[in-house]
């Protein structure tokens, strides 16, 4: 028989690299434009990283109350199933599966492809081999109109990425251990090092930084969606808490270290964006906005080093995902919410094998049929959902459970974490007033899971 058990093997240091890698992605690159056009004051600019960062690090202590609390593989899967039942707790997962992990992996294995098309031209082409249609006999230019599977050199490259990044977190947590660390090392020394070099020698303006515009109070609240959709992460090392050391001491630790760090690094980094582009025109960047201030700063050599720094960034963000991601899987199908398979440790390895596997086939689908980008846009609104119902739990568990034994208790109890859960109830609201497009297809995405969740539990009741 298979063991059902993992391994305590991670440190405090292990887990805050996995939070740190599966922050800093491509979010940081991508969406400061979105939030300077909804927000083209400076000051109110940087105040909404502020903010979020606030937001995020009260979030995180309550989560680290709850990773102490239950120290089990799952995250906020388990704190919702404990606090709001099984239904609850499995439309968390669900959306981890069908787009929060696997859609980010698969956009960024479709991004980190492009960065190596610049050493490589050959990897990232989008001339397609070979298109096969989801419904036979209808083909048609736009995915939104008939769904395939493009296969190219980009597609699967990006696949191959996937596959290997799997088959690293397959073999064991230590080699996934080693290059998560190493990773995230280097992405920190490269942001920090190009954040030094910007603001030291770089040709920017401090007056950039007082910048003004009007902004309305709904668009700075509209804005704090994107911002937790790039903070989002910080709860990594509540998803692994099953295999750190002392978890009642060193999740708590991994949660402030990793997004402290984070925190840091961003408030700096659009700073330093901010210092080379003013607002009104950092809202008008396409693409990644490191390469603009890049190439301002260091010339025609910058598209080369960004380039580098942007595939180790993304090679970290996916090797995180791939390991925290299927921990949420491993710990449904425990209870009988997901394939059984998926909740076996590998005899060998003592990794979810099956979880791993199962992730990196869907995401590998997202990138053949070019729905990634679409499914990680609408998760914006789930991931605020979910973060807040499970900061909410904590005011649950704590009356359900007032006696229990809490190695950690979350700092700024109970002010912190209720502002986090009114700041989602308010950002949720106000994107379903002001955006309501992006924001119900999320909530659509959600509500898909019902039926899943009907079809578990009906074979979990029935006899084999």
């Amino acid at each position: 028989m298979a063991p059902s058990a993992l391994e305590r093997r991670l440190g405090p240091l292990d887990a805050a690299a996995i939070i740190v890698s599966n922050v800093i992605g491509g979010g940081i690159l991508f969406t400061p434009p979105q939030i300077a056009a909804l927000v083209p004051d400076a000051t109110l600019f940087l105040s909404t990283w502020v903010a979020g960062g606030a937001l995020a690090f009260a979030g995180a202590m309550a989560y680290a109350e709850l990773a102490a609390l239950r120290p089990r593989a799952g995250g906020e899967y388990v704190y919702l199933r404990e606090a709001f039942g099984p239904p609850a707790a499995f439309l968390t997962g669900w959306t981890s599966f069908v787009a929060g992990f696997s859609g980010a992996i698969a956009t960024s294995a479709t991004v980190m492809v492009f960065y190596l098309g610049r050493f490589a031209p050959g990897v990232a082409g989008q001339a397609p081999w070979l298109v096969v249609p989801i419904v036979p006999g209808v083909v048609a230019r736009r995915i939104d109109v008939a769904p395939q599977l493009t296969v190219s050199a980009q597609t699967m490259t990006a696949v191959a990425i996937i596959a290997a990044m799997a088959w690293l977190h397959v073999r064991g947590v230590g080699p996934g251990r080693v290059v998560g660390n190493l990773l995230a090392s280097l992405k920190v020394t490269a942001l920090v090092f190009f954040i030094a070099v910007g603001f030291s020698f770089g040709t920017g303006a401090v007056a950039h930084l007082g910048e003004s515009a009007p902004v309305a109070p709904a668009g700075w609240l509209l804005a704090l969606i994107p911002v937790m959709f790039t903070y989002s992460g910080w709860n990594a090392a509540s998803y692994v808490a099953e295999e750190v050391r002392d978890p009642g001491r060193n999740v708590p630790r991994a949660l402030a270290l990793g997004t402290g760090a984070v925190i840091a690094i961003y408030l700096l980094l659009n700073a330093l964006y901010l210092y080379v582009i003013p607002a009104g025109e950092l809202a008008t960047i396409r693409g990644s906005v490191l390469d603009v201030i890049a190439d301002r700063l260091l010339g025609g050599a910058a598209g080369s080093i960004m380039g580098i720094v942007s595939i180790v960034s993304l090679a970290a963000s996916i090797s995180a995902m791939t390991f925290a991601g299927p921990r949420v899987y491993y710990a449904m199908a425990r209870d009988g919410l997901f394939f059984s398979r998926a909740g076996v440790v590998h005899s060998r390895y003592r990794t979810p094998a099956t979880a791993i596997v199962a992730q990196a086939i869907w995401s590998s689908l997202l990138v053949l049929t070019a729905t990634a980008d679409a499914l990680v846009n609408y998760t914006g609104f789930a991931i605020v959902l979910f973060s807040g119902v499970a900061v909410a739990a904590l005011f649950v568990l704590r009356r359900k459970e007032p006696d229990a034994v809490r190695p950690f208790r979350a700092w700024g109890y109970p002010i912190a974490p209720a502002i986090y859960a009114i700041a989602s109830i308010l950002i949720l609201v106000n994107g379903l007033y002001r955006a309501p497009g992006p924001t119900g297809a999320g909530a659509l995405i959600i509500v898909a899971g019902l039926p899943v969740y009907a079809l578990f539990r009906y074979r979990r009741k029935s006899p084999r």
